[in-house]
């Protein structure tokens, strides 16, 4: 994402201003692909085919060539009939042994179809799973950065829409494709066969198709392209506007959202059926042409039947071939623009799928040991993007089983460390050490297994009370969780739920109140038994009376293990080893809570205006 992409997302300007004009909500999280149609998204999608290649192809090719062969062998047997049975002689026995032949070769056809159905339904689907699969691992891989840039209905899209656009092309649309080409081929043969002559001269008409058909490709393409952009926009901003629905009408913005999310859906509207127009126009270019060659079928045609080139029975033929020739070609075509909008979502796919984690493992990473809690934070300079920097030489020592205060202002580089020592970031410059060891030697789920995270924002997973809180250590018993919930304080208020522990909770815990959400949280870190536990505003939104019962079970909990605290509401830090006061991702102070009193620094003043805060609420 450029600069300007990044202005207008946040509507800000170079200089960090507000931009007078900016609309409310824009995305600039998918740009048009400006490439030409890509086969190499083919080869990538084959990929996912091929293991079941020697399980069903054999099966589906057999049964799409008998079903070629047999459509293709039913205007010959009426040629035939018409005739033998009726023009010359009216032989009835006949009539009715290539009646009964014809019945034969439909039944055939039937069953070759049915099968063959079957077994693409059953490749298409196992393709789908896989790629799904495939997909949502990878972004789970995927560093916070990628996330950071990126709408959650943007991603979400992807998974579902775009992989679901796909299914047809599995399922039905590539054999299809080789059977009408097939089918193609033979009905070519045929008609040159049977009279070269008038062969040729129908199927010249199909270069002409091609060449005005081919002006709109490109077209085609790009506008389906501009339809998965507009609905992966349409995804994110409704996504956004869920979440975010108790803000929307603590502020009464509801009209303004609802206009909003009309334009953008008419916008998707209007993509779609401009695309969908283009897409029709392939239609009348072939009927046209279906139209030039019936009209030499029965122009010519009707001169050599005359002559006596061709009987009735083969001008009959040369009718229904002709039927069956745009048939295909009209299917081709379709699938064509089928094949646009599957690549258009191939190529999305495939863009997440091309994206690497910034923070990966090396290949020669070991297992972290079991860790002491000795942290090191060596000249640490960190930018978010290049000339964003969040840090500037961060030196900071902690040492096993010391509590860590980390204080300052909104944007003082607080989270920034927590960030870098969980390792979700790689820092620009510098090192962060565990027990000597450089945390980018080490695998990344030996490190973060070993670190507990409660965050302000507490996520609640849909699952009953038990889950979430074993979460953080998925074998562990019921008793454990329930040990867990008692030492911060939480047993007390789920006990009292409708289900106790087996309470089924709603999505992102709405049902719970911030304060029990947040008490959750904590049972499910302390659960982990990290060695190195992480609060980052976790009692901002707690009671005092619970806050004071919970800085009473972590004076134990915490015991032996390195903490490390991120806190507006200085009160519950007073009692921390060390403090570090940061302002614009600089260390300015540190010491402890009595130390940094009698500097009467930045510490001090922070203490004072909040003591005068509280005075003047109270």
């Amino acid at each position: 994402m450029n600069q300007s992409e990044r202005e207008q997302r946040t509507g800000t300007q170079g200089n960090g201003k507000q931009a007078d004009a900016q609309p409310r909500f824009v995305y600039q999280d998918d740009e048009m692909l400006e490439k030409s149609f890509d086969w190499g998204q083919f080869k990538r999608l084959a990929v996912y085919v091929k293991p079941y290649s020697k399980q069903f192809i054999p099966v589906v090719v057999v049964m799409m060539i008998v079903g070629a062969i047999t459509k293709l062998t039913i205007p010959l047997i009426i040629s035939t009939t018409i005739d033998e049975a009726l023009v010359i002689g009216g032989d009835a026995q006949f009539l009715f042994t290539m009646v009964a032949i014809m019945l034969g070769v439909y039944m055939i056809q039937w069953l070759a179809n049915k099968h063959r159905i079957r077994y693409t339904s059953m490749i298409g689907q196992r393709v789908i799973f896989d790629l799904r699969h495939d997909l949502f691992r990878h972004i789970q891989r995927l560093s916070f950065e990628f996330f950071d840039k990126r709408p959650a209905g943007s991603v979400l899209v992807r998974v579902t829409n775009y992989v679901n656009s796909l299914q047809d092309l599995f399922t039905n649309g590539v054999v299809n494709m080789m059977i009408d080409c097939v089918q193609l081929i033979g009905i070519i043969i045929i008609l040159l066969t049977i009279n070269f002559k008038l062969g040729t001269a129908i199927i010249i008409t199909v270069p002409l198709m091609f060449v005005v058909s081919s002006q709109l490709r490109k077209r085609v393409r790009r506008s389906w392209q501009t339809v998965n952009i507009k609905q992966s926009r349409l995804n994110a901003h409704l996504n956004e506007c869920i979440q975010g629905i108790r803000v929307t009408q603590a502020y009464t913005q509801e009209k303004e959202n609802i206009e909003f999310f009309e334009q953008m859906n008419g916008d998707n509207k209007q993509a779609w059926n401009r695309a969908s127009r283009l897409n029709q126009s392939f239609g009348p270019i072939i009927e046209i042409t279906g139209a030039i060659g019936y009209f030499i079928l029965f122009w010519y045609g009707a001169s050599l039947f005359q002559s006596g080139e061709i009987t009735i029975g083969l001008l009959f033929a040369f009718a229904s071939y002709i039927g069956n020739f745009w048939e295909p070609i009209n299917r081709l075509v379709q699938m064509y623009s089928q094949l646009l909008v599957a690549m258009a979502s191939a190529e999305r796919i495939f863009e997440f799928m091309d994206e690497q984690p910034t923070v990966r493992e090396k290949e020669d990473a070991a297992d972290m040991p079991p860790i002491k809690g000795e942290v090191h934070f060596e000249d640490i300079i960190f930018e978010y993007e290049p000339g964003r920097r969040a840090l500037h030489r961060i030196n900071l020592d902690a040492g096993p089983g010391q509590s860590i205060a980390l204080v300052g202002h909104t944007g003082s580089g607080k989270s920034t460390i927590i960030n870098l020592l969980c390792r979700f970031y790689d820092p620009t410059e510098g090192r962060v050490r565990i027990d000597g060891i450089d945390i980018r030697d080490v695998k990344l789920h030996s490190l973060r297994s070993q670190i507990g995270i409660v965050m302000q924002d507490t996520f609640i997973f849909s699952g009953t009370i038990r889950d979430n809180i074993r979460f953080g250590k998925l074998e562990a018993t019921d008793e454990e969780v329930e040990q867990a919930a008692k030492a911060v304080h939480a047993h007390d208020f789920i006990i009292n739920l409708p289900f106790g522990y087996d309470t089924e909770v709603q999505e992102r815990g709405n049902a719970l109140s911030m304060g029990q959400r947040q008490l959750i949280s904590f049972a499910r870190a302390l659960l982990a038994d990290p060695r190195i536990l992480i609060l980052d505003e976790a009692t901002a939104s707690i009671d005092t009376e619970t806050e004071l019962r919970i800085q009473e079970a972590l004076k134990t909990l915490l015991k032996g293990r390195t903490s490390f605290m991120v806190a507006h509401r200085l009160s519950t830090i007073r009692g921390a080893d060390k403090i570090i006061v940061l302002d614009h991702g600089r260390i300015m102070e540190s010491g402890d809570h009595d130390d940094l009193m009698r500097q009467q620094g930045i510490y001090y003043g922070l203490i004072q205006a909040q003591y005068k805060f509280l005075q003047d609420v109270g």
